[in-house]
């Protein structure tokens, strides 16, 4: 029981500095996805030179993506005419950042963090993108138009959509990772011991190295990623390697490395991970080496939050609010699911096709969007929940699978 009791301490610990700035975060992004128009993205993107690597990277750092939901948007951004650099760009700035995680590390992390993570993430996207446009041909696939008019909201249809994409998408999009990551900060705060890192003391390469290996294979969001580096650091990692954590944790895992190589080529998969690797390492060497370690005293940082008189309070208040909409995002998906295919009206006569790989809101609307367009379809809704698609109309499955698998996804056939 004491042993429960001290894990609990250092996750609330943890999620109590975090809560008032991913509530703050999460209503940035839901800002930030309802007012700023979707279609830019794709206009600035198609030519194969440096400015559409620069605008994928600047477009990406700030998008609210989980490390899922930028897998199906990317592939999208390719359908539609974007470089492979700029793809690239986009795949490895986007699931870094978001204006959620900066905020995020800001809180619990300090300034200096909070600025030279999405400065790396920058960088190295810019290294990526151009590399690939360097080393590799474009082969551009048929462009995929979206016939359907864009819904105009009015003001109070906006708030209510920003909210709605903050408090309750978002959180369903990243709320599980987010937890899991504050249990593996709990458990690494409480079993690994305090010296554990000091054996790469003068060696950060090989702590790097190590890191790498658990980090890049690893599924785990840029949110979720803090109060995993952040119980590393406290147990002696130097903040170079951390950095390393926060940058190849968020930008590479299984899935994504799988859908690159069928979608973009092998090559393309190559220079993706190498070029994240080489831009993970080098900024960490550089944060080892040439930034005053003071600014990186994570320890000084949380002890100066602790208790600290009526903000302390107000950060409860913020950690109750946020485990609600939590526990609403995580216990009651499948009811909203639910209601929202009854309330869409689904034809007895629609048909169904398992869509394997779907695990966002982002997917979700890129698999919906994708379908709509056939010709033959008059109407998909999406059960999440059950990787499903309820398609209304008179679609060829090859149609439909190629539009699916387009995006990374298995199509699995009728059901």
């Amino acid at each position: 029981m004491e042993l429960l009791k001290e894990i609990f301490y250092v996750i609330f610990s943890i999620f109590n500095e975090m809560s008032f700035y991913l509530l703050l975060g999460f209503l940035f992004a839901g800002i930030l996805h309802v007012l700023v128009p979707q279609q830019i993205f794709s206009k600035y993107l198609s030519k194969n030179n440096w400015l559409s690597v620069l605008y994928a990277t600047l477009f990406g750092i700030p998008l609210p993506l989980c490390s899922c939901g930028v897998i199906p948007a990317s592939m999208a951004l390719y359908k539609e005419g974007a470089s492979k650099g700029a793809v690239i760009s986009f795949l490895i700035a986007t699931p870094q950042t978001g204006i959620d995680s900066i905020i995020a590390t800001y809180s619990l992390l300090g300034l200096p963090f909070a600025i030279i993570r999405p400065v790396a993430a920058f960088f190295t996207s810019i290294f990526a993108g151009l590399t690939t446009n360097i080393f590799t041909s474009e082969n551009k696939s048929v462009q995929i138009v979206n016939n359907k008019k864009n819904e105009k909201l009015s003001f109070s249809k906006k708030i209510k959509r920003i909210f709605q994409y903050g408090y309750v998408e978002m959180m369903e999009d990243i709320g599980k990772m987010l937890l899991f990551g504050l249990v593996i900060a709990g458990l690494i705060a409480y079993f690994v011991p305090d010296n554990f890192f000091t054996v790469f003391k003068g060696n950060t390469l090989l702590s790097m190295l190590l890191i790498l290996i658990v980090a890049v294979p690893m599924y785990v969001c840029a949110t979720g990623s803090i109060p995993i580096a952040i119980a590393l650091m406290l147990k002696g990692m130097s903040p170079g390697t951390a950095l390393v954590l926060l940058m190849a944790g968020p930008a590479a895992n299984i899935a994504s490395m799988m859908v690159i190589g069928k979608v973009l080529g092998k090559k393309t998969f190559v220079i993706y991970l190498i070029t994240l690797v080489v831009g993970a390492i080098g900024f960490g060497l550089f944060v080892d080496n040439f930034l005053p370690s003071s600014w990186f005293d994570v320890s000084s940082f949380v002890s100066q939050h602790h208790h600290s008189g009526g903000f302390y309070y107000f950060k409860i208040v913020c950690s109750f609010i946020l485990f609600l909409l939590l526990a609403n995002s995580i216990l009651f998906k499948n009811k909203r699911e639910e209601a929202e295919i009854m309330e869409d009206n689904v034809s007895k006569n629609a048909i169904a096709y398992k869509i394997e790989g779907m695990e966002c809101n982002n997917c979700k609307k890129n698999v919906i969007r994708v379908i709509s367009n056939l010709k033959t379809v008059k109407s998909v809704t999406v059960n999440l929940s059950k990787s499903i698609a309820y398609v209304e109309g008179n679609p060829a499955d090859e149609e439909v699978k190629s539009a699916v698998e387009a995006l990374g996804f298995t199509f699995g056939g009728r059901i």
